[in-house]
């Protein structure tokens, strides 16, 4: 696994046989706005999406479309989730697909849509028409974006786009993702899309793809919130040649690793990664929530921003998993970073040095419940004054 496929403007370069394209559809006052990544051949696909009752028309369609595992585009809209929007936004929804299935030339249920913004607005149709009928390009020989393009005209609030990019054998994994809040995926994550000239069987990719966002994507929350829109697909077009499966699935985790991380640092007004994993657990599942309860406690974030080494915020969320009766206070060891706070109650001259080690980009905290041999790592970021602000204006 490396990461040397890289443009001479930085940033990854699609696998062979992908195309990418942006363009200012109106979305947004400026910048671009609609993207679009395409395979110039058919592909297998595997996708997962979330699980909110109030899931958007963008996700519906696209749940339809992705059951047949031979999605061969993607196209995103920024800034407006077209969510709660009707019977409309339904019809809204599929116009865009069908008018990316004839720009490209492949057939509608090939696409896959995701939408992400404000909730309750509909599409600026007028808009987004006008885009597709005199300013978007007819065939994909001139889609040209490359990946980072593509992740940056999916931002909403992120400060940054994301990319990653994995080989194995003689194939290349780009992936590319956004979403910094509203963010604790049950399934998925925000968007995130991976492509692949890898050559795998479609029950591969899939089994593949459930693995990875078991083990990284729902081990990531920014705020607890899980969006309407959350949606996460594997395109693979086989161009390379056949991979080994098992190495594949090794290399699509860690580049989604990558991902979840670049996520969780920026998070909504966050200054630095969490990040926390939970040991000697009754099984992995028992793990991932009490890390879970910590990594989303705002005492804990608000504690973490303030490098305030506050381990008694700690013990207080894994206290309240109350169901959980094996946890017993005297079997557990809680430390930050590789200093152990609990039980054994830290100096002040070691609270000196915690302190030091709290104020990193990068903050660790370990658990062990003594209890079996479970183990996760979650990610997430501290809690500052910034994320009330974005939030608080965010319509306004």
């Amino acid at each position: 696994m490396t990461h040397n496929h890289s443009s001479s403007e930085g940033g990854p370069v699609w696998p062979t046989g992908f195309r990418g394209y942006t363009g200012h559809g109106g979305l947004r006052e400026q910048g671009d706005d609609i993207s679009i990544v395409v395979s110039d051949r058919p592909a297998v696909s595997a996708a997962m999406f979330t699980k909110s009752l109030f899931a958007g028309p963008a996700v519906v369609l696209s749940r339809a479309h992705a059951a047949e595992r031979r999605l061969r585009a993607v196209v995103t809209l920024a800034q407006n989730a077209n969510v709660a929007t009707g019977r409309q936004g339904a019809e809204n929804a599929a116009e865009v697909v069908g008018r990316v299935a004839g720009l490209v030339g492949i057939p509608a249920d090939e696409v896959l849509i995701g939408s992400t913004g404000v909730i309750g607005r509909p599409l600026p149709m007028d808009a987004i028409r006008g885009h597709f009928d005199h300013a978007a390009p007819h065939g994909t020989d001139a889609f040209t974006a490359a990946p980072l393009d593509v992740a940056r005209a999916m931002m909403t609030t992120d400060t940054r786009p994301k990319t990653a990019v994995r080989t194995v054998g003689d194939a290349r994994i780009v992936g590319i993702a956004k979403g910094v809040g509203m963010l604790e995926p049950d399934m998925a994550t925000m968007l995130a899309y991976v492509v692949t000239d890898a050559a795998i069987a479609a029950a591969d990719l899939d089994r593949a793809l459930r693995t990875a966002v078991d083990r990284t994507f729902n081990c990531l929350s920014v705020d607890t919130d899980t969006s309407t829109s959350d949606t996460v697909a594997v395109l693979a077009n086989g161009a390379a040649g056949p991979v080994d499966p098992t190495e594949f699935a090794a290399a699509l985790a860690d580049l989604c690793l990558d991902l979840t991380r670049q996520l969780a640092s920026d998070g909504e007004g966050a200054t630095k990664l969490l990040r926390v994993t939970v040991a000697g657990a009754r099984d992995a599942a028992q793990a991932r929530r009490v890390a879970k309860s910590i990594v989303n406690s705002p005492l804990v974030k608000s504690a973490v921003h303030g490098a305030d080494p506050n381990w008694g915020r700690v013990l207080m969320a894994i206290g309240k998993n109350t169901e959980d009766r094996d946890i017993v206070p005297g079997r557990v060891t809680v430390a930050f970073g590789d200093t152990e706070v609990y039980p054994a109650e830290p100096t002040p001259d070691v609270l000196g040095k915690l302190t030091d080690a709290m104020r990193r980009s990068e903050v660790d905290i370990a658990v062990t419940l003594g209890i079996g041999d479970g183990e996760a790592t979650v990610f997430g970021c501290d809690l500052s004054a910034g994320y009330v602000r974005i939030n608080a204006d965010y319509t306004t």
